[in-house]
C-alpha cells in the first residue's frame, strides 16, 4: 500500500468528502449516536479554510493507492516566548484505511509543512476518547502539555511536539 499526501485546497470533493466523514464520526461518538447531515452541515459551516492556506496554515490530502483517504489541516498561532508554533487540526484517516501507515504519512506531512511556515513546535487539542487520535500522536512523539488556549467542550486533552529543524520523517 502506498500513501502520498500533498497539499490540496480545503473546499476540493475529496476534502470535502473526508471533512464530511470526519465531523459525521467525532459528532457521532460525542452524542453517542449517529450525526445528522443537517449537524455535519453547520459543523462544516463553523470550519472557515480562512487560515489553512500559507502563510497562515496548510490542509493537506493523503491518497492511499491514489484514492483519497485521510486529511488534516494546520494553522500558524502565535507561539509567544516558545517561538511559533503550529496547531494541528482536522486530522482523520478513514476508518477502512486505518494501521496502513495514513497517520504516520499524514503526520510527517504537516510536520515538514509547519517547518516550512517557520514553526518551531506543534500543538493540539482534542477529546479523551478519541483514542485513536491520541494513540496517533504519542507514538510520533507528542507528549501531554498544559492548555494553550481557553477551553470548550471539545478540548480535554493537550499535546504538544518540538520540531527540529530540517528533519526528514
Amino acid at each position: 500500500m502506498n500513501w502520498y499526501v500533498r497539499p490540496e485546497p480545503f473546499s476540493t470533493p475529496e476534502a470535502t468528502r473526508l471533512r464530511r466523514a470526519y465531523y459525521a464520526e467525532v459528532a457521532s461518538r460525542y452524542w453517542g449516536r449517529p450525526a445528522t447531515e443537517a449537524e455535519i452541515d453547520r459543523g462544516l459551516a463553523d470550519d472557515p479554510p480562512d487560515r489553512l492556506v500559507p502563510p497562515t496554515g496548510e490542509f493537506v490530502v493523503g491518497r492511499l493507492d491514489g484514492e483519497a483517504a485521510a486529511c488534516g489541516g494546520l494553522r500558524m498561532l502565535d507561539g509567544g516566548t516558545a517561538g511559533p508554533a503550529a496547531e494541528l487540526t482536522r486530522v482523520y484517516v478513514c476508518p477502512e484505511a486505518r494501521g496502513s501507515g495514513g497517520g504516520a504519512a499524514l503526520t510527517a506531512a504537516l510536520e515538514r509543512a509547519a517547518r516550512g511556515l517557520g514553526a518551531r513546535r506543534l500543538v493540539l487539542d482534542t477529546r479523551l476518547d478519541l483514542i485513536e487520535a491520541r494513540g496517533l500522536y504519542v507514538k510520533h512523539g507528542f507528549a501531554e502539555i498544559p492548555a494553550y488556549r481557553e477551553t470548550g467542550p471539545y478540548s480535554e486533552i493537550w499535546y504538544g511536539k518540538q520540531l527540529t529543524p530540517h528533519a526528514d520523517r
